[in-house]
């Protein structure tokens, strides 16, 4: 092989590797921006239905063309405590028959067609002012980077057949024997957790064997290790999360390595049926497309039914650790920015969670109240839990930020902003629940109480206050903004009772029945339950869109 043939070769194998990837990220960051609201909708029909879970997990990679952003969701939500490892093991499952879609994609042979989609919907793509326009011709330009990636790479290993050099050592890579075989899943699997990227490992392989490069029974062992290589992503994901995020990541892996072993035993019978199965008249590329999809269906089939002993089975392999542990999503992967539309569904979960954290602390701040004398171990669990909302705050401001920087749609853009306000309107309220139990001590810590009347307002008020923040998080769960006009109702009378409890207490203190002190202590803390009333109000202003 000459020095000017090797370039040739190179150069034209990574440039269409490059633009095949790049290709996979339009089509992926277009499908995920027209199709937005679908994809959140399949992200929340996650349960403890293992064949909804799977189904969830299969739509959402077949949609978005990429395994790798689906398991790295999958391990995110894990880590923020958002879904539980069963609910997982079910969506990886189902990202695994999601993924054989690219391998169709690849089969579809329209390579002679991708320079001329790629020009035309780039124009679309520029000058379009419509945003769902724009985002379907970049779905387009995606398909094109894919078709032209594919037909530079054919062009570059076409020659590869007629060397020597080549076909030796592709013998030694034959799965006729069971080392044979070994060595094509040894290899598959590596190249796959080089580029981490199965998509672009199975399209260099029916690449190779459309070329006549290597033998359909190759391609199909190569296949079988790009499995296995895939669950690097996931794993390198998994680096520095909590427990149940690394059993997801741990669930992936044992999963396709459980598939690969199950079919080396029995290799030579599985290309009996594929070639049983499949005529010569059939292209090599739909060929190994289908033994893909075979593969991996077959395998969900087989463990599927078995989740809850795989699940222990995994919960066995990587214990949990003695401390406790806290979900933050700081250790999300950078990866998921490029998935905003799975990302903004994330965050949104966070800032839902935030609500249930407000319950807590409130339910906390009642018993504060109550106590006669100081409690140090409760007071501190209270100052401890406005610390992680700061941090919360924080990390969601980085975090959709971060992914702002990348091609949003109009409704995500708009849903982005709704929760960075949310984020800071409930980590206010933290900030105010801190304050009236700093008034609280410094009220046992003078030697002073409110009068009887006094206090039993207070509490009266502190339960009416947690009413209403439980019906803020119910909408922000649900993003109900039926709920804002009966919110608003509820948040004048509160406004109400908050001026009548002042009124009763200003009458009090006129007849000497409360100290200067204690009066301004209570005055102070009426004025907190009022203002966490107010950021409640804004969160839902925010839902709404209003202001």
């Amino acid at each position: 092989m000459t020095i000017e043939m090797s370039l040739n070769i190179i150069i034209q194998v990574i440039g269409g590797l490059g633009l095949f990837l790049l290709g996979m990220k339009n089509l992926s960051e277009g499908m995920q921006a027209s199709t937005g609201e679908r994809l959140r909708k399949l992200l929340n029909a996650v349960t403890d239905n293992r064949i909804i879970a799977c189904g969830v997990g299969t739509s959402i990679t077949a949609l978005i063309q990429s395994s790798s952003i689906t398991t790295v969701m999958v391990v995110s939500m894990v880590n923020a405590g958002l879904i539980n490892l069963k609910q997982a093991v079910g969506v990886i499952m189902g990202t695994n028959i999601g993924t054989t879609m690219t391998a169709w994609l690849v089969a579809l042979n329209l390579t002679d067609y991708g320079l001329p989609l790629l020009g035309i919907f780039a124009l679309v793509y520029l000058f379009a002012k419509n945003d769902r326009l724009r985002f379907i011709a970049m779905i387009f330009v995606g398909l094109g980077m894919i078709f032209f990636g594919l037909e530079l790479m054919k062009n570059g290993l076409k020659p590869l057949k007629e060397l020597p050099d080549f076909i030796q050592l592709m013998a030694a890579f034959e799965p006729k024997t069971f080392w044979g075989l070994i060595k094509c899943v040894l290899v598959g699997s590596s190249l796959t957790a080089i580029i981490q990227s199965s998509s672009a490992t199975v399209a260099l392989t029916i690449t190779l064997a459309t070329t006549g490069a290597i033998s359909f029974e190759t391609a199909v062992a190569l296949v079988l290790g790009e499995n296995i290589g895939t669950t690097i992503t996931a794993f390198l994901a998994s680096l520095g999360t909590n427990t149940s995020a690394r059993r997801a990541a741990y669930a992936h892996i044992l999963f396709n390595i459980i598939g690969v072993t199950i079919m080396i035993p029995v290799f030579k019978y599985y290309l009996t049926i594929l070639n049983t199965i499949f005529t010569d008249t059939l292209p090599i590329a739909s060929r190994i497309a289908f033994s893909h999809s075979f593969f991996n269906i077959s395998v969900v089939i087989i463990l599927l039914p078995l989740i809850v002993p795989f699940t222990k089975l995994i919960e066995i392999i990587v214990p949990r650790k003695k401390t406790k542990e806290i979900s933050h999503l700081t250790y999300i992967d950078t990866r998921l920015y490029d998935s905003p539309s799975l990302a903004i569904e994330q965050s949104h979960r966070e800032i839902a969670l935030m609500g249930d954290n407000i319950h807590k602390m409130m339910d906390w701040l009642r018993t504060a109240l109550e106590e006669k004398h100081n409690n140090r171990t409760l007071e501190n669990k209270l100052f401890h839990r406005e610390e992680i909302f700061d941090h919360i705050q924080k990390e969601i401001v980085e975090f959709i930020g971060k992914m702002m920087g990348g091609s949003l749609s109009h409704a995500v853009t708009e849903e982005a902003r709704k929760q960075l306000r949310m984020a800071d309107e409930y980590e206010s309220i933290s900030d105010y629940i801190i304050s009236i139990l700093k008034l609280r001590c410094k009220l046992r810590n003078n030697q002073l109480e409110f009068t009887h009347e006094g206090f039993q307002e207070i509490l009266t008020l502190h339960d009416a206050i947690v009413a209403y923040l439980d019906m803020i998080t119910v909408a922000v769960k649900n993003k109900n903004v039926d709920m804002f006009s009966k919110i608003q109702s509820l948040s004048k009378r509160i406004l109400h009772q908050v001026k009548d409890i002042r009124a009763e207490h200003l009458n009090r203190l006129e007849k000497s029945k409360a100290t200067p002190l204690s009066s301004l202590i209570f005055m102070d803390m009426l004025n907190s339950y009022r203002r966490i009333k107010d950021h409640g109000l804004n969160i839902v202003e925010a839902l709404a869109g209003e202001k």
